[in-house]
């Protein structure tokens, strides 16, 4: 028998690597020392979504007076010069940039705000944050303020709605219930302000005003969608930090401090980032409704999630904006409806849903 080997003096014990094992329907993702849990299913989902974005983003190109063919949609965006560079490049792809990108502000603004609400019927159109953002920029448009502070009205509206929302929410660590009713009084109050602003001015003014509020895409373009791609860029260390603390929002606060969870302080951080990027959004292209409310839900239901995915939910919004505003641009042509109108026609068919599935629920 061989004596056994005595180990190497000054070298440390290595140490046993502990495990670490997937969760069921998650596949393990190790980024240097840190292992992240994946829902396969949210990958896949995310995928088709992107296929989908991008088919519907050159349908929009392609369709139009005059029919651009995909092909040539394609060669115009790869440089190769085409008759048709000028509808492609200078007025069809900016209102396309800006659609994907407000839709997928829109998205990312309702999970925040829903996840906070406990509630699938929360979004910025219901607790307030749309309403200041137009009481703002309708006292502006009748008002005779340059067309150029407009949207940084309404960027501040939507603000100082969003404070009055936290000074009548912050009672009992900002508690969804209170958070929702608060923020569907601050609607309503703001929402009869607006109406009142509006019989009083000028028609056209009014008129102006009116188009704003339902929301439309038309005649903006490269400069709306820098505000809102900055905003979102400025808010990706907070959202991806908010991407893993969205899986709090359903513990109860006791359960949230017994693991050493503060949860007040996170939803005061998760509503806010929503009520930050909603205002934005809002400011550059109008109170486009039920996207926020639509895309969360939609998103939670296709991934098979206990909460709406962030990038699921910022996916699906950019392409219900996409569609809306082609849908809008093409139905009643050569009239063209803002994309709010299409959003509206959307969302009272899901809010019915949600009804009758609540209903059902209960019976």
């Amino acid at each position: 028998m061989t004596a056994p080997t005595a180990p190497a003096v000054g070298r440390p014990a290595r140490r046993p690597r502990v495990g670490v094992t997937a969760l069921p329907g998650r596949s393990l993702v190790r980024i240097g020392p840190v292992a992240v849990q994946v829902r396969r299913r949210s990958v896949l989902v995310a995928a088709v979504l992107v296929v989908l974005l991008l088919a519907a983003g050159l349908l929009s190109l392609s369709l139009g007076t005059p029919y651009v063919a995909p092909v040539d949609v394609l060669r115009a965006l790869s440089g190769a010069g085409t008759p048709y560079d000028l509808v492609v490049l200078d007025l069809r792809l900016p209102r396309l940039v800006l659609a994907a990108v407000a839709g997928a502000a829109f998205g990312v603004a309702g999970t925040l705000i829903q996840s906070v609400a406990r509630n699938p019927l929360a979004s910025p159109d219901v607790v307030g944050i749309t309403q200041g953002a137009g009481l703002a920029a309708t006292v502006a448009l009748t008002g005779g303020v340059a067309a150029v502070l407009v949207a940084p009205a309404a960027l501040v509206g939507g603000l100082v709605a969003a404070a009055l929302l936290f000074a009548l929410g912050a009672r009992h660590g900002l508690a969804a219930q209170r958070f929702v009713l608060a923020g569907v009084a601050v609607a309503f109050a703001l929402r009869a302000l607006t109406e009142v602003v509006m019989l009083t001015a000028d028609p056209i003014d009014g008129l102006r005003a009116q188009i704003w509020l339902i929301g439309t895409l038309a005649g903006k373009g490269w400069t709306e969608s820098l505000w809102i791609a900055l905003t979102l860029a400025a808010l990706l260390p907070v959202l991806a930090w908010a991407g893993w603390a969205l899986n709090s929002t359903a513990l109860d606060d006791d359960t949230a401090r017994g693991i050493g969870l503060r949860p007040t302080a996170r939803r005061v951080g998760l509503a806010g980032t929503g009520v930050l990027a909603a205002a934005m959004v809002t400011a550059q292209v109008g109170a486009v409704d039920f996207v926020a409310l639509v895309a969360p839900q939609l998103a939670r239901r296709l991934v098979r999630a206990e909460r709406p995915p962030l990038v699921g939910a910022a996916l699906l919004g950019a392409l219900l904006l996409v569609l809306a505003d082609l849908g809008g641009r093409r139905l009643f042509a050569p009239t063209q409806l803002p994309a709010g109108v299409l959003t509206a026609a959307i969302g009272g068919p899901y809010l019915i849903f949600l009804l009758l599935r609540g209903r059902r629920r209960s019976s």
